[in-house]
């Protein structure tokens, strides 16, 4: 699992925990620090929780007065819009721990509420803190056409990173209309400017952008689509790629296949093949019992 990935799944419990949390939820309790490159990774437990956490990542450049020289136990502060986090505690090798408070920013709520967004209570602002995203995005997005009307799409525009830059990234590679919902679907998935691209390159250009985030989720590249090409199947619709992916129809299995006899089966031929579970395997056990296997 890559390091954004995890850090946005570890925010996601946070998320889904907030229906059942006070409103007063503790603003303090203790932390693990830990130095990745130029990025301070930390896991915050709230006091009167311990089993729960928010889990974020900073550029070491963020933090005021931080070091992270072994034995280093100078207080040090991350200030976001929605407030500020203060840290004491002491750094051992690439590793720290130490207790946090968070004091939320009184302008911030007024700020949301002037841009049509409802008042977070405490435990949203410390979540929107760690994600760092307040007015100033909620202002740039709305001016790309994108106005948020929730504390719901204000934390999903700060887990996963919209910003108006892709925004305009994806309008310019010809999807310009685009609901917010499509647009955090597209960040999730990983669909980017560079993938589109890609593939209009390899021939699937102008996908309706349903097509695109099934392609990008089951991992239809243009590695995959060269390789397919490469084996006979030139004019596969992306539905029928991407249903290839789902049922495991990889270029290995097509050779398999082929070296049993299976020279002429199409991709439905071997989709089929998978979904009733006929792999290499049980067709060299059908051979010894009874022969060669016909061919479709």
């Amino acid at each position: 699992m890559t390091t954004r990935l995890s850090q946005w799944l570890t925010v996601l419990v946070v998320l889904f925990a907030l229906p059942v949390l006070a409103s007063d939820v503790p603003e303090s309790g203790a932390w693990v620090g830990t130095v990745r490159e130029q990025e301070l990774h930390l896991s915050l437990h709230p006091k009167d929780r311990p089993d729960s956490q928010h889990g974020f990542s900073a550029p070491l450049t963020a933090f005021q007065g931080l070091s992270t020289k072994e034995g280093s136990s100078a207080p040090f502060k991350l200030v976001r819009e929605a407030g500020t986090f203060a840290f004491e505690g002491r750094f051992g090798t690439q590793q720290g721990t130490g207790t946090w408070r968070f004091t939320p920013d009184a302008t911030y709520a007024k700020a949301l509420s002037d841009l049509g967004i409802p008042k977070p209570n405490a435990q949203e602002q410390l979540t929107l803190a760690t994600v760092d995203v307040g007015p100033a995005r909620a202002k740039a997005l709305a001016a790309a056409g994108y106005r948020l009307s929730s504390v719901e799409y204000l934390l999903q525009v700060g887990i996963f990173n919209v910003t108006p830059e892709y925004v305009r990234a994806l309008a310019a590679a010809g999807y310009p209309k685009l609901s917010l919902d499509e647009v955090v679907q597209s960040r999730i998935h990983g669909v980017t400017p560079e993938r589109i691209q890609a593939l209009a390159a390899a021939g699937y250009k102008g996908l309706e952008m349903e097509t695109l985030l099934s392609m990008s989720i089951h991992g239809v590249t243009p590695e995959f689509i060269r390789e397919m090409r490469g084996l006979g199947f030139k004019d596969l619709k992306g539905e029928e790629l991407v249903g290839l992916r789902i049922h495991g129809v990889t270029p290995a299995f097509v050779q398999e296949m082929r070296g049993l006899g299976y020279t002429n089966a199409s991709a439905d031929d071997l989709m089929q093949l998978r979904i009733h579970g006929i792999d290499s395997v049980f067709v060299r056990s059908l051979s010894k019992d009874a022969g060669t296997p016909r061919k479709p």
